[in-house]
């Protein structure tokens, strides 16, 4: 099968940490260049990761004839434009969520994808981790039951350790992020529920700015009734005391519980018949890669789409419905 020749836009701390070196351990896949707006530091990535090539310009990325593949990593605010340009250019995409700056953005991303010989798959990389896919298996193998609801809730503190440290931290500038910090974490949250669940039905919500110590709202609730009959109830508070922090989602079903976190220890419980069974893995050093491996296979044919576009739009309408920014409808 064809090599999968990839190209970076924006190398910064997700490259750095997340997903960056994965790109040249995998199978079939090759790291040819990187980009950043500032050139010392592009060189800087290219260097360190042994990368041949680096660019202070993404359409000059884009349309390097050596690329067949292009993973955008930069802030939510230029993900349309760098999506939609290298998309036009015939390239494959893996690109970050959040997908865009709000849902509106996420559909014309989708849209162009659906008019390019290029695929597109969205980095919603906890779908590929080794606990999220234990808790599908045990969903699937009825374990719990039928599912009745999830309530899932992200209390933190306003410095929180589950948040990327940045230079700048464009992650509560809402031009730049889309919202606070629900718009860089709940992506993640958001996705998993909507591959347990399917498709939403109608979702509401409030958000407020309760601290008032950025631009962004620090305090988000929704609900979500699922097309399948599931409900959710989520609350995301960044301006909560240090004392009262958690990170926990909880499934119940007609049979039992599914208890585990997002960002804290890789660990699942299960309880049922009155009795609890643990399971604990260990994520890869890079925890994208086996989210990667699977695109890299999609790019390639061999596997179906990991995460498709119409999927991370869904993800984005939710968010839209909890900050009053969409309908809450779903069709």
């Amino acid at each position: 099968m064809e090599e999968i020749r990839w190209g970076i836009i924006g190398c910064g701390d997700v490259a750095e940490r997340k997903s960056g070196p994965a790109f040249q351990q995998a199978l079939n896949s090759r790291l040819v260049a990187v980009m950043r707006r500032d050139a010392e530091k592009a060189a800087d990535f290219a260097s360190r990761h042994g990368v041949p090539k680096w660019y202070h310009q993404a359409d000059a990325l884009i349309h390097d004839p050596e690329i067949n593949a292009i993973y955008v990593a930069t802030p939510p605010s230029s993900h349309e434009a760098y999506a939609v340009a290298a998309l036009a250019a015939g390239k494959h995409v893996y690109l970050e969520k959040p997908m865009a700056l709000n849902s509106e953005g996420a559909g014309r991303i989708e849209e162009q994808a659906k008019n390019s010989s290029g695929k597109l798959v969205i980095a919603h990389y906890r779908r590929a981790l080794p606990l999220f896919k234990k808790v599908k298996e045990l969903l699937e193998s009825h374990a719990i039951g039928k599912p009745l609801f999830a309530d899932l809730q992200l209390l933190q503190p306003p410095k929180s350790s589950v948040v990327a440290a940045t230079e700048n931290n464009w992650r509560i500038n809402p031009a730049i992020s889309g919202g606070g910090l629900f718009h860089d974490l709940a992506p993640h949250q958001l996705d998993i529920m909507l591959h347990y669940f399917g498709a939403a039905g109608e979702a509401t919500g409030y958000s407020a700015n309760q601290l008032k110590t950025s631009e962004a709202d620090d305090f988000v609730s929704g609900l979500i009734r699922f097309r399948s009959g599931v409900q959710f109830r989520g609350l995301w508070s960044f301006a909560a005391p240090a004392a009262a922090a958690a990170d926990r989602c909880e499934i119940i079903g007609s049979k039992g519980k599914i208890s585990f976190s997002f960002f804290g220890e890789a660990k699942v419980v299960l309880q049922q018949n009155g009795q609890e069974q643990s399971f604990s893995f260990d994520n890869p050093t890079y925890i994208q890669q086996p989210m990667i491996e699977q695109v890299i296979g999609y790019f390639q044919g061999k596997n179906a789409n990991p995460c498709p576009a119409g999927e991370a739009v869904e993800v984005m309408q939710l968010m839209d419905a909890f900050t009053a920014k969409g309908t809450g409808v779903f069709k």
